[in-house]
This record gives structure tokens, sequence and C-alpha cells, in this order.
């Protein structure tokens, strides 16, 4: 840490020093412009630039398959804007993970192909993404697919299971959009002006849009336990979309407290929402009492399925944890 002393020219403008180490590190010399930032009681300083699309560039000799795939999702979400793919021959293996790849990004294009490159690059302007509606979209998908995913267990329904599972990829994409807003915060204060959204609520964002993804995940694992599993008793379906609609409300109340402006509601709707995973542990006890009365293997599947609701609330309570300290008064 180094210290300045504020002194005042003109009889009113404040001015401080830079350290030298640091304007020589970033190209900074007498005459060139700074961009200030005001966070609060902290003033951000960053050297100024025109061009703010980053460009990166990936060796894959080595890679292939998913790990080819995670490679350039990573490139995204670390910012990159044009992610250039380089190796002595790409094989039609790897053309085909890259196509992959772009497939589950959003704005995400193949602009350029070589023997040894391939070029995507990011066509969405930066300024036209927001993390509040990314988030938004992430909650209205991960909820239909929860309860679809019910629907199809409780009627049997193949159609709809497989509806569940493909639409698990529209979460994920969106998940990766949030991510990428979240570093690019974290990396620049301009990221986060031109949001008009605090890093702090962009922390929370992200978080809560993880729970979200969670949830999906475990709608496809109802649906694909669906697809094995045959009638379930009419007791027991019961009992399940109860339960159902208890872990949904949780989800709805902790993402209605995530998002209100209002600290004295989202705080009531966070504790709301907590106190609800508490009641639905008592429910998740006695249907698997329920369980234990039928054949095992059905058994099995449909505690699975039983754990799924259950963790599903847990991850609504999660997200009201983070609406409670999103709340809270600032230091």
């Amino acid at each position: 840490m180094e210290t300045r002393k504020v002194q005042v020219t003109g009889g009113s403008t404040y001015t401080v020093s830079l350290p030298k180490t640091w304007a020589t590190e970033n190209g900074i010399s007498s005459g060139e412009t700074v961009e200030l930032y005001a966070d609060g009681d902290t003033l951000l300083v960053t050297p100024k630039t025109d061009d703010d699309r980053q460009e990166g560039t990936l060796e894959i000799g080595s890679l292939e398959g998913e790990e080819l795939v995670r490679a350039v999702f990573t490139m995204y979400v670390s910012g990159f804007d044009v992610i250039e793919l380089e190796a002595g021959r790409i094989t039609t293996d790897q053309r085909r993970s890259i196509r992959s790849a772009v497939q589950g990004l959003i704005g995400v294009e193949v602009v350029e192909e070589a023997t040894d490159r391939v070029v995507v690059q990011d066509l969405l302007d930066s300024s036209e993404l927001s993390i509040v509606n990314a988030v938004s979209r992430m909650r209205l998908i991960a909820t239909s697919m929860l309860e679809d995913a019910v629907t199809a267990l409780v009627e049997d329904d193949d159609d709809v299971a497989r509806d569940v599972i493909e639409r698990d990829d529209d979460v994920d994409r969106l998940f990766l959009v949030v991510s990428r807003i979240f570093r690019a915060t974290l990396r620049s204060p301009r990221a986060a002006e031109s949001l008009g959204v605090s890093r702090e609520d962009c922390f929370d964002y992200h978080s809560s849009a993880r729970q979200l993804e969670r949830i999906a995940d475990h709608a496809v694992k109802i649906s694909q336990l669906a697809r094995r599993l045959d009638a379930v008793p009419e007791d027991v379906a019961d009992a399940l979309l109860d339960l159902h609609d208890d872990a949904v409300d949780v989800v709805e109340t902790s993402m209605d407290a995530l998002f209100s402006e209002d600290g004295n509601e989202a705080t009531d709707l966070g504790h709301d929402a907590l106190e609800s995973v508490r009641e639905i542990d008592e429910h998740t006890r006695r249907i698997d009492d329920m369980l234990r009365d039928l054949d095992p293997v059905q058994a099995q599947s449909l505690g699975l399925v039983l754990d799924s609701l259950s963790r599903s609330a847990d991850y609504g309570g999660n997200v009201a944890e983070t609406a409670l300290q999103k709340a809270a008064p600032r230091p």
C-alpha cells in the first residue's frame, strides 16, 4: 500500500499524484487520460482504453472432446470476445467439438476457419447484456422444468420428460452469460458502471444463478427417473406434487426477496422462505415413510426423486440467505 497527500490547486481542485511504478506498468505518462470510478467511499483509477474488445489465443493441439469444449467455455467466461483456436492441424473431431461449444454459448459464432486456425467471436453488444434479465430468465426456465419433471413422473409422460432434459441447455447457456458478466465486473469498474449494478449485487446474482442451475439439474434427474419408472401410486404421486409446490414456493419467495428493492420486504421474504425450508424437511420425512411400503426398486427411484425435490428447496433456501445478506445494511 502507498499513501499520497491530497492537495488543493486553483482554490477548488483536489489533486493527488499517481504511484510511478503503477503508472509505468500501465503505460501512463504525462498527458495521458485515466478513468475515475466512484464506488461509495472508494475511488477507482484505471487506464483509459479505446478498444474494450478482448482477444485471446488458445493452443488446442492436445485438446479434444469435452476437454476442448470446456476450454472454449473457460475463455468465454474469462471475458474474451475473440477467441483464436490454433493447432498444427485442426482435426474434424476438434472442429465438431468447437461447434458444440459455440452452440452452448449465447451470441457466439465461428467467424473464420483455416487448416490450423478457427476463430470464434462473441457478437453480442456487451451493453445489451443484463445480469438481472439473465437470472430472471433462469428462474423462469428452472422452475418450469421442475414442474414439468414432476408432471412427467406422475403422468408417466416420456415426451415431457425428454423436453425437460433438452431445456437444461438453455439454463446452462444463461449461467455462462451470468458468469461472464460477473467476472467482467471483477476485472473492470467500467463493466459494473455500464450494468448499473454494484459488484456486490453481481456476486449475489451469480451465487443465486448457481442455485438455479442446480435446481434445473435436479429437474433433469427427475425426468431421467420418470422415463425409467412405471406408474407411481396415486397417494405417493399426490404427496410428491404437494412437496413440489412447497419447494417451488421456497424458490419463488427467495427470488422475490433477491430482486426486491425494499430492504424490509426482502428481509421478510427471506425469513419466510427459510422457515418454509424447515417445514419441507418434515414433509419429506413423511413421504419417505410412505415409500417403505413399495417395491424396493421403485422405492429407491422415488427416494431419489424425493431427494431432488428436497434439495431444490434447500437451494431456494440458499438464495434466501443471499437475499438477506443483500438486504442487510452496508458498513
